[in-house]
């Protein structure tokens, strides 16, 4: 059975002994399949790189725990060696409570907990945060040890070791201080691996640094797959089964481009197992390229990202903007979320306040503001494209953009405000998003194992929708 690696709040190393511990896996030729607890991008796409294979979220208020239990069983059962990263503090969930929270994850799947402590300022004291969170519940958690970050000295370990002695909690390693473990990140996470130039080179380190200083005799074993008879149905197919199927395509899987670049990489993998099981082709589009979009396209998925920090870039895309805009006139189905959002607006200010146009098809522009966090429910006001008046999501908000409206002019989509009702912990309920036959455009990320109507309603709107001529994908500037 495998373990899930936790820690006491975000900041205290619990990605770094997870990428450690792929790399031990890399190095050892040992297949690894990581995942990892809550609405989380940026550490995925390291781990999965690390890994060599997707990582997948295990959120039970995205998704429902019916699916993290199939998705973990299926894809945990298909490797050798199994690890789950936590979420931010072991016990932090929803609000003040421990829903959705690594705990609560672990108790569902019944994991033994590796609980990762930054003790650089501590000596004895650490028992009893160990102790705490150990003893602490609901739910209850078996710890299975520690592992120490930012160990001063060879007097400090000896230190610890005995505080966590006296309790009876296993030391089971330290993260040692190196360049290498010291991971760069900006306003919303960590770099991706594509802007870690050398991942490969760190890989190689970390597999070194962890045979030495881990206790690899003790954590190897807690990287075991799920016990028993591995899941049996893929939860893609299961997923859609809960849901009328979409309609079968006579001309094969249709195209559907999805905003792919550093721009627009913010997406569960998923989204597009989702999408080809429904009878469409996802095909990558980089607006940052200027690339128009793919032929015979039916439909456009712009996920999040960091447009904010490509602005300029992205201004100067005008055939990509400007085939966007051709395929909102057209009638083409678009879904926006997040940074995706900001590509369909008026002008997205970047970090140093300088405005620039993007595609125009929203009245707003969008600016740096407060910090925007949380999980919250959405109860749409009408049909639309994707979601059903009086259906209830659960769906994550993270962003420090902010929108600022202004009065819809020109081609713009006008009377659409007001997609659903979002309401959060400690949040006011407020009107969001824009809604149209053809668009759907919040902040709000969904997670479509949670929701598996919206693939298949896509996959229908897709099917009917006519593709744009050549001349209008090939070439189409913006007007004006």
């Amino acid at each position: 059975m495998s373990c899930l690696i936790a820690a006491p709040c975000s900041g205290s190393g619990k990605t770094l002994l997870s990428l450690t511990l792929a790399a031990v896996a890399r190095a050892r030729g040992e297949s690894l399949q990581p995942f990892k607890v809550g609405p989380d991008y940026l550490d995925p796409q390291l781990l999965g790189a690390v890994a060599g294979r997707p990582c997948r979220n295990l959120d039970t208020l995205l998704c429902g725990e019916e699916w993290v239990r199939r998705s973990y069983r299926w894809h945990g059962g298909r490797a050798e060696r199994v690890l789950v990263e936590g979420v931010m503090g072991l016990f932090d969930g929803r609000g003040s409570g421990s829903e959705g929270s690594s705990a609560a994850v672990a108790d569902l799947l019944g994991l033994p907990v590796v609980l990762v402590v930054e003790a650089s300022r501590q000596a004895g004291s650490l028992a009893a945060l160990v102790r705490g969170f150990r003893d602490h519940g609901p739910p209850r958690v078996a710890l299975a040890g520690v592992v120490l970050n930012r160990v001063g000295s060879d007097r400090h370990h000896r230190l610890l070791a005995e505080a966590l002695e006296a309790i009876e909690v296993p030391l089971l390693g330290v993260l040692p201080s190196h360049p290498s473990l010291e991971l760069p990140s900006r306003h919303l996470g960590l770099l991706t691996p594509g802007e870690l130039g050398d991942l490969g080179e760190r890989q190689r380190i970390w597999a070194r640094l962890a045979e030495e200083h881990l206790d690899l005799s003790r954590l190897w074993p807690l990287l075991a797959p799920p016990a028993g008879r591995p899941e049996q149905l893929d939860p893609i197919r299961w997923c859609l089964e809960q849901t009328p199927p979409a309609p079968p395509t006579a001309s094969g899987p249709l195209p559907v481009a999805i905003a792919t670049d550093a721009a627009f990489h913010f997406r569960y993998p998923e989204a597009q197992e989702l999408l080809a099981a429904c009878g469409l082709r996802p095909v990558p589009w980089s607006p940052l390229a200027d690339e128009p979009l793919p032929e015979n396209c039916r439909a456009l998925l712009l996920p999040g990202g960091y447009p904010e920090l490509h602005a300029a870039q992205l201004a100067t895309s005008r055939r990509s903007l400007g085939s966007l805009s051709a395929a909102a006139r057209a009638g083409l189905p678009i879904v926006a979320e997040c940074g995706g959002l900001l590509l369909l607006g008026r002008e997205l200010e970047d970090a140093d306040g300088i405005a620039h146009p993007m595609a125009g098809l929203l009245p707003f522009s969008a600016r740096r503001g407060v910090l925007s966090l949380g999980y919250r429910q959405a109860l749409p006001g009408a049909d639309g494209l994707l979601v059903r008046r009086g259906e209830a999501l659960c769906g994550h908000e993270f962003h420090r953009w902010q929108l600022l409206p202004q009065p819809p002019i020109g081609d713009e989509l006008s009377g659409g405000e007001g997609l659903w009702q979002l309401d959060g912990w400690g949040t006011p309920a407020r009107s969001e998003g824009w809604t149209a036959p053809n668009v759907h455009a919040s902040w709000l990320h969904l997670h479509w194992a949670g929701c598996p109507a919206i693939p298949s309603r896509l996959a229908r709107a897709a099917a009917s929708a006519v593709p744009l001529p050549m001349n209008a994908v090939s070439f189409s500037p913006l007007s004006g």
